[in-house]
């Protein structure tokens, strides 16, 4: 029997934004956001419509796209670093020729990790772009968008979302 690696594929990385993901994607997220829960100026003007309706924007949508896609890119690159590892430990005391039957499975378990990666990185910019064009935020120039956005969220974006009573 082969053995088994030590951390599965399923093992989930924390996501900081995961409780306002979760509160934007609610039915009932516009009257959340708009009775007074604690956001930025610039977050509550870029979420909510200006007519009073209390309606998400086409900005607010997008962000919903980014944060999912920042959180699937962040959980690809902790896969991929998890594989790598465990990769890694076996490597090191593997005998020359064919590798065993483990190692190729890890193998496998790394180039599908590093695709995943890369799906994830390529919808994350994907889903940028489209904020910052509906959102109306200037990326300043010799800036990567990847890094601008990836700050802008640390920056704009509640890590703990409790809304008030």
């Amino acid at each position: 029997m082969l053995p088994r690696t030590r951390f599965p594929m399923a093992t989930k990385m924390p996501f900081p934004q995961a409780g306002f993901l979760n509160r934007l994607e609610l039915p009932d997220a516009p009257a959340l956001l708009a009775a007074g829960a604690p956001l930025s100026p610039l977050l509550s003007r870029l979420l909510l419509a200006s007519d009073g309706t209390g309606e998400l924007t086409k900005a607010a949508v997008c962000l919903i796209q980014l944060l999912k896609a920042r959180k699937a890119t962040l959980q690809a690159s902790f896969d991929t670093e998890l594989v790598a590892d465990e990769l890694r430990r076996y490597q090191k005391f593997a005998k020359p020729g064919q590798p065993s039957p483990h190692i190729v499975q890890l193998r496998q378990q790394q180039a599908a990790a590093r695709q995943a990666s890369s799906q994830s990185k390529q919808s994350f910019i994907h889903a940028a772009a489209a904020f910052v064009r509906d959102a109306g935020i200037q990326v300043p120039q010799r800036v990567a968008l990847e890094v601008f956005i990836t700050n802008w969220i640390d920056a704009n974006v509640p890590k703990e979302f409790v809304p008030a009573a």
